[in-house]
């Protein structure tokens, strides 16, 4: 199809694209109320029904609830999730609402916009349920997606793409994402009377704040690599010697490599003040998204978009991590950032741009085109 033809389908489409956005997001979907995304997941099926000719289905994996179209192992997948962060009762104070090219509420940009993005792409490629195409929503990507995994790495089982519908980046896809690493140390003491004998207790707070202090050296600006202690607990009362203590670690790098390196830095760890024991929990939570696993499918964006006369892309590299560093690290290329344009993801100021969806849609769907036909030839 003529690609002007697209563009323009696809801000005829929107319209409907907005009303799909507005029924999401006052159907509030936060990641810990099973019943809540079960009734998104539900919603998401119904409102499909009138856009492609076959219907959605909502499955249960590891427990939880999820959103399908299409075959279980698809060589092009559209991934994203139906969960935000926002506590059910949000929507009152932070009401939905659609003003000039502003669209607010909780969870429209992060990343209930983006989703609907992906049906209208769907929709213009004209793809059947049959074709090696797919779309998988998950409810539980805002806590790590520990249900997901395994349901995601069995989905890209035979993926030559996944392209990703989290939000962008100041309207700039996302070619690469630091690894998230995650840790718990634990310490054991021994408590005794902070006033009349503390010379007995062995004070486990002290070996945490020593971790606190040495596990900064292990950052390193040259490469991008974060080491950020963030939570401290310890003791019992003010009088006792503390017998416990936890410390919690974020660590966010841009290659597998300096995740490892700070991972063999942490376990190899020993504090020099007294302690009983020490325990550490976590480890390499998703791996780095890397550049050259975003390369190609960027270029075809940027092929797409020009087709499409749209702006010139950006790509742009960002800390946070998403499903897109999962599906990256299994070998599989992954572009990420491909749903809506807006800011405050996880903010009171959230918004997403209602004439952009339209823009973006056109542009996904234009990619799903191309590699649909690279994919058969």
């Amino acid at each position: 199809m003529p690609q002007s033809d697209l563009t323009q389908r696809a801000h005829q489409l929107l319209p409907a694209m907005l009303d799909a956005v507005e029924a999401l997001v006052c159907l509030e979907s936060p990641t810990e109320d099973l019943s809540a995304c079960e009734a998104v997941a539900q919603e998401a099926v119904g409102i499909l029904e009138g856009w492609l000719p076959e219907p959605a289905r909502v499955e249960t994996h590891a427990g939880r609830p999820i959103w399908r179209w299409g075959v279980d192992r698809p060589r092009i997948l559209l991934l994203g999730h139906l969960d935000t962060v926002w506590p059910v009762g949000t929507l009152a104070r932070l009401p939905y609402s659609c003003e000039n090219d502003v669209l607010r509420g909780p969870g429209v940009f992060d990343m209930k916009a983006g989703v609907v993005q992906g049906w209208a792409a769907l929709t213009l490629a004209g793809v059947r349920a049959d074709s090696g195409i797919g779309m998988l929503l998950t409810t539980d990507e805002e806590t790590g997606s520990l249900a997901s995994r395994e349901l995601i790495a069995d989905a890209i089982a035979e993926a030559e793409a996944v392209l990703v519908l989290e939000p962008s980046v100041d309207g700039a896809l996302k070619t690469a994402r630091k690894g998230t690493s995650w840790y718990t140390l634990e310490f054991e003491g021994r408590a005794a009377h902070a006033g009349l004998d503390p010379e007995r207790g062995i004070n486990a707070l002290l070996a945490a704040a020593e971790f606190a202090g040495a596990c900064g050296a292990w950052a390193s600006a040259d490469d991008g690599t974060t080491v950020t202690p963030t939570l401290l607990n310890a003791g019992t009362t003010s009088n006792t010697v503390p017998a416990r203590a936890s410390i919690t670690l974020d660590v966010r790098a841009w290659s597998w490599a300096e995740q490892s390196r700070v991972d063999h830095a942490v376990r190899a760890w020993r504090p020099t003040v007294n302690s009983s024991g020490l325990s550490v929990l976590g480890g390499i939570d998703r791996p780095a998204m890397e550049e050259s696993s975003s390369g190609p499918l960027f270029a075809l964006a940027q092929e797409s978009a020009a087709r499409l006369g749209l702006p010139p892309l950006e790509g742009k590299s960002v800390g946070g991590a998403s499903d897109g560093n999962l599906t990256a690290a299994a070998g599989v290329a992954t572009l990420d950032g491909i749903g809506a344009v807006g800011d405050g993801a996880h903010a009171d100021h959230e918004w997403a741009s209602a004439s952009a969806m339209a823009d973006r849609a056109a542009l996904l769907a234009s990619m799903i085109d191309s590699l649909a036909g690279r994919a058969t030839t």
